[in-house]
């Protein structure tokens, strides 16, 4: 008889003995490969089976008298932090679920308890824990760093940035020598959303998205997956499921839908080969997107190699497009609508049948819009409300002049909120964020947001003026920070690790050595030999 797989530990922890019974009679625990390890009434009787038994999943009800669940989560989770906390909620008690999440917890639900539900998250919280496992036996590997690597090369090359990265030659041989395809996932209404949500219900509603399309990528196989701007994700696909890739966007779709309540569509590309064609599927995948306007519906939308019946091939203004972008960039509102007159003169030079000039309107307006957007300078404006309206207008000049009417109306509006901050202080602004926050595990994507910009324009933007990558100026920090303990205590090396913001004390002396041409014994030893 083979090894049997180990099971994942779950402690049970309720004041209601009821709820404890029931627990463990509705959930196929055996056959989820899960095990209860303990009971406790009370958070205090917790910690003690914690110790005891070192279960991987712990049940809880959010409030209990002395350490209720959250207090329990907030003492055990710096000691184990891949520690799974799901909580069990009162109606009345939304407020204090939603605090649990923002601290950490996996998930929670409801009383009266849904056992069908509760099943269903510790199936997630199982294949997270598969997860975890998965990438422990990796973490110091060179397989990890590839993958932090080959997300943000991807990013460069889908922005159109081939840069060299010849520190990275190691990973042009990737998957993507074969072919693949590319979905984008972009949510429904963001910037309807966004209107509605906090800064932090929005990091949490991005955070939740990206958590179920990594765990729904690990299942189908999917190359890559990484977040390009704020509510847009990009997945890359192998070649091999280029026949299921409507069956595909609509598992995404639904997954999405089901486990967040948001809706999202999906524009899938053609089948492509190579690293370099990222900036090409890119933007032929937003354009199979640009159908989700025509069909007034969220769904999965394919870019198809030629369009049926042979249909005219049209020009697609490029220059004009870049043009003006540039003018949104610059908020130079004369030289945009000069564009806008220039754009009706190309599409009436072409002779274009009207089905195919509003075409081609929408395409350059989802564009500038996402202009717009990644420079953070719409607010509450409605890119459908605007293509309906567009929709409805009989001739080409009425359509230029709602459209020049509307971006007016966004340019000067943005212009007027531009009470903003300047690059300067957003960028000096996010530098003393991370000088305050180096010791922490900080994610780009955090700064990013302190800074009120997408993740592509925060890189960029963070760069020109500093002079550092993000990354580049985190690791100056805690190596600034390094050498002061060392120098001004006689705190142990392995102590210093995690001091800044290191957990690995190994990769701590990797990094320290790169930095400054010494390990931290070495630079302890040569400045403790000057201060004599």
């Amino acid at each position: 008889m083979g090894a049997t797989q180990e099971k994942y530990k779950v402690l049970l922890v309720d004041d209601e003995p009821i709820i404890l019974r029931s627990l463990k009679v509705a959930i196929p625990w055996e056959e989820l490969g899960l095990a209860i390890v303990g009971e406790a009434r009370n958070g205090e009787a917790a910690l003690q089976l914690i110790e005891e038994t070192a279960p991987q999943i712990i049940i809880s009800d959010i409030r209990m008298p002395v350490i209720d669940g959250i207090a329990l989560m907030k003492e055990v989770l710096p000691r184990s932090s891949k520690l799974i906390f799901i909580f069990i909620s009162g109606y009345g008690e939304f407020e204090y679920a939603r605090e649990a999440l923002r601290q950490g917890a996996f998930d929670y639900l409801l009383k009266p308890i849904d056992h069908d539900e509760l099943t269903e998250m510790l199936t997630r919280a199982i294949a997270r824990l598969k997860r975890q496992k998965e990438n422990e036996q990796l973490m110091l590997s060179v397989q990890t760093l590839s993958m932090l690597a080959r997300e943000r090369m991807y990013a460069e090359f889908t922005l159109g940035n081939p840069r060299p990265l010849q520190h990275l030659k190691w990973l042009e041989n990737s998957e993507l020598e074969g072919e693949y395809f590319m979905a984008v996932v972009r949510l429904d209404q963001y910037a309807s959303l966004t209107a509605q949500w906090s800064v932090e219900e929005k990091r949490l509603w991005l955070f939740a998205v990206r958590n179920i399309l990594e765990e729904w990528s690990l299942e189908n196989g999917v190359l890559s997956v990484f977040p390009f701007y704020n509510g847009e994700w990009i997945l890359l696909f192998p070649g091999s499921l280029s026949s299921v890739r409507t069956e595909l966007g609509e598992q995404l779709t639904a997954g999405i839908k089901r486990y967040s309540k948001l809706e999202c569509s999906v524009g899938i590309s053609r089948i492509t080969q190579g690293i370099d064609q990222l900036s090409t599927v890119y933007p032929l995948a937003c354009k199979a997107l640009y159908q989700r306007f025509y069909s007034g519906q969220a769904g999965v939308f394919l870019d198809e190699e030629t369009a049926a019946g042979g249909s005219r091939e049209v020009k697609y203004p490029k220059e004009l497009e870049l043009a003006l972008i540039e003018s949104i960039r610059t908020v130079d509102l004369e030289r945009m609508l000069s564009l806008f007159d220039e754009m009706s003169a190309f599409i009436e030079a072409q002779g274009l049948p009207q089905e195919l000039a509003e075409r081609l309107i929408i395409e350059m307006i989802v564009v500038l819009y996402r202009q717009f957007e990644h420079l953070n300078m719409h607010t509450d404006w409605s890119l459908e409300g605007l293509l309906s309206r567009l929709h409805g207008l009989g001739t080409l000049s009425a359509m230029i002049a709602a459209l020049k009417m509307e971006f007016r109306e966004w340019m000067l509006e943005s212009n007027k909120s531009a009470t903003r901050e300047d690059g300067r202080s957003v960028v000096e602004k996010s530098m003393r964020y991370i000088e305050a926050n180096y010791h922490k595990d900080l994610s780009i994507e955090e700064v990013a947001e302190v800074a009120d910009l997408s993740i592509s324009h925060f890189c960029t933007l963070f760069k020109q003026i500093s002079g550092y990558t993000f990354l580049e100026f985190a690791t100056h920090c805690r190596m600034e920070k390094a050498k002061y303990i060392l120098q001004n205590s006689n705190v142990k090396v392995y102590q210093v690790a995690p001091l800044v913001g290191y957990q690995d004390p190994r990769y701590f002396t990797q990094v320290f050595k790169k930095a400054t041409g010494k390990t931290p014994t070495e630079y302890r030893e040569e400045n403790s030999r000057q201060a004599n």
